[in-house]
C-alpha cells in the first residue's frame, strides 16, 4: 500500500482541506510535531511513497533524501522551496512538484503587522485587559514614507496599500529599475537612501547567498530611533544580532517580525525579550484560503504523478 505523509501539520487541519479519500488504497498520515533531528525525520518517513512538505518548515538536504529509498514524490506547498535539494532529488529519482499559492496572504499579514505596530494595538489591548486605559500614543501612516526592499509581487501589493493610506513609497533591490518602480507607484532609490528617508522599511526579498545579511547595523541605524522594520520574508535577510542590539540600545524604533533564524522560536531567543517588538509565528502564508489551495493542489499532484503525468514539476535549475 502506498503511503502519503503530510508533514508539519501544526494546526492539525491538513486532512480537512482536501478530499484525501479520493486516494483509494493509500495510507494517509498527517504529522503535527516538527522533528528534532534528521534521524527522527527519516524514521517518520521510512514508509513514505509521497510526502507533502509545508513550505520550508522541514529541510530535505541530500543526506536525508538518500535515506528515503521508498520516496518517489516530494511535494512542496508553493512553487519553490529552498529547503529541498531538488538536484539531489532528481538524481535519486524523486519527483519534486509544487502547488499554486495565494497572492494575498503574505502582503495582508505584512500590512497587518505594520499597522498594528504603528498604532501599538497589541500593547493597548494588553493594557486594557490589565485594567489600564490609554497607556500610549500611536502614530498615523498618512504622510509618512514606506521603503520597500524587494519590489516583486508582494512588494507591489505593499506599494498599493501604502499609497491608499497616503504614504510616499520608495523601493530598492539590486535588479530594480526606475521604470519598474514607477510602474508600481514607487520611487526608485539606492538602499542607503531608502533607509535614510523611510519611516518604515518592509522586506520582500528572496533569501540567497547574495541577500543573506543584507540588512545590518548600518541600515538599522539609518532607519533610526523612530523607524520600524517589518520582515515577513526571511530572517536571514537581517543580521539578527545587530537587530537585537539596535532595539536594546534604542537605535531602532521597533521591529515587526514573522520570520526567525530558528523556527519554532526557542523560548530563550533574545528577540522575545527585546523591546518594541511585534512577533508572529511565521503565519504570513497561514490562511484558510491558502491551505485550501495548497492541499487541493497537492492532491492533484499525487493523482497526476500516480498516473504517470506529474504536474507543476520543480526543476533542479
Amino acid at each position: 500500500m502506498p503511503t502519503l505523509v503530510l508533514l508539519d501539520d501544526y494546526q492539525g487541519v491538513a486532512l480537512q482541506f482536501a478530499p484525501w479519500h479520493e486516494l483509494e488504497g493509500w495510507d494517509i498520515r498527517a504529522l503535527r510535531e516538527p522533528h528534532p533531528d534528521e534521524d527522527a525525520l527519516v524514521a517518520a518517513l521510512a514508509e513514505a511513497t509521497a510526502v507533502v512538505a509545508m513550505r520550508e518548515r522541514t529541510p530535505f538536504p541530500r543526506r536525508v533524501l538518500e535515506r528515503l529509498p521508498r520516496l518517489g514524490l516530494l511535494i512542496t506547498t508553493g512553487a519553490a522551496n529552498a529547503a529541498i535539494d531538488v538536484a539531489a532529488a532528481v538524481e535519486l529519482g524523486i519527483t519534486v512538484c509544487g502547488t499554486r499559492a495565494s497572492a494575498s496572504a503574505a502582503p495582508e499579514l505584512s500590512w497587518a503587522l505594520l499597522m498594528s505596530a504603528v498604532r501599538d494595538i497589541p500593547g493597548q489591548e494588553r493594557a486594557l485587559r490589565d485594567g489600564r486605559w490609554q497607556t500610549g500614543i500611536g502614530g498615523e501612516l498618512s504622510g509618512r514614507t514606506l521603503g520597500i526592499v524587494g519590489l516583486g509581487k508582494i512588494g507591489i501589493r505593499m506599494s498599493g496599500y501604502a499609497r491608499a493610506f497616503g504614504m510616499e513609497v520608495l523601493a530598492w533591490s539590486e535588479n530594480l529599475t526606475p521604470e519598474r518602480a514607477a510602474d508600481a507607484g514607487a520611487e526608485y532609490v539606492s538602499k542607503d537612501e531608502l533607509f535614510a528617508r523611510a519611516d518604515i522599511a518592509t522586506l520582500h526579498l528572496r533569501l540567497s547567498d547574495r541577500t543573506r545579511g543584507i540588512i545590518g547595523r548600518r541600515e538599522l541605524g539609518a532607519l533610526g530611533p523612530d523607524g520600524l522594520l517589518v520582515n515577513t520574508a526571511r530572517a536571514g535577510l537581517v543580521d539578527t544580532a545587530a537587530l537585537v542590539t539596535a532595539l536594546e540600545s534604542g537605535v531602532l524604533g521597533g521591529a515587526a517580525l514573522d520570520v526567525f533564524d530558528e523556527e519554532p522560536l526557542p523560548a530563550d531567543h533574545p528577540l522575545l525579550a527585546a523591546p518594541r517588538t511585534l512577533l508572529t509565528p511565521h503565519i504570513g502564508y497561514v490562511t484558510r484560503e491558502q491551505y485550501a489551495v495548497f492541499y487541493r493542489d497537492a492532491l492533484e499532484d499525487i493523482r497526476a504523478w500516480a498516473a504517470g503525468s506529474p504536474l507543476r514539476v520543480v526543476s533542479a535549475g
